[in-house]
């Protein structure tokens, strides 16, 4: 025998239970945080780079730790319990390279024995990664494809420039990526903007 529970008539109806949003849904978006991390040390490293303020190779490495490195990986994780693969590769990847220039710059002795040649295998294969991130952004918007497509000629840049030593070359991926620093915060205000204003004030063309 199968006993049933039944509510009396005159029972009054218990209050409709609130439901609590999972973390990724009160979650704020970590995307004006990881582009902004991204540009402003990818900006004050391109002008060393380019040639404009070559002392700006050396402050640098304090942005590449806590800001391109550190803030730009907690901006990763936070995509990655949002269930963003997208963000959650992109901001964890370059948050690593951030944080693997500043080990690289640190280590002297490890630096020597890399060399120019090493440094451009280095370069190379962020040029790569950067290839396969810039096919997935098609499907994001227009910000985030302009800022893949700059940012993977600015790895080729580099590189190149570090494997045949020419300056030239080196000096166009540092101008290259001066303009992937300013695409990315373009990105990080329309995001931080748009939230805060509840409206697209600064448009993103994001695709469909």
């Amino acid at each position: 025998m199968t006993a049933t529970l039944t509510r009396p008539a005159n029972s009054p109806v218990p209050e409709a239970i609130p439901v609590v949003s999972p973390a990724k849904d009160i979650m704020a978006d970590p995307a004006a945080l990881g582009l902004g991390a991204f540009a402003l040390t990818t900006f004050v490293l391109s002008l060393a780079n380019a040639g404009i303020l070559p002392e700006a190779g050396s402050v640098v490495l304090t942005l590449a730790l806590f800001y391109g490195g550190i803030a730009q990986i907690l901006a990763g994780i936070i995509e990655f319990i949002k269930g963003n693969v997208f963000g959650a590769t992109a901001f964890t990847s370059y948050g690593a390279f951030w944080l693997g220039f500043w080990w690289l710059e640190t280590n002297p002795t490890v630096a020597e024995a890399a060399g120019s040649v090493g440094l451009g295998a280095f370069l190379l294969a962020w040029a790569i990664f950067s290839v396969y991130m810039t096919i997935a952004s098609l499907r994001t918007n227009g910000v985030l494809i302009s800022v893949f497509v700059v940012v993977t000629l600015t790895f080729f840049a580099l590189s190149i420039g570090a494997f045949s030593g020419v300056h030239a070359i080196h000096a166009l991926g540092g101008w290259l990526g001066l303009l992937t620093a300013f695409l990315a915060w373009y990105g990080s205000a329309a995001a931080v903007i748009n939230a805060t204003w509840k409206r697209s004030v600064l448009p993103t063309w994001a695709k469909s």
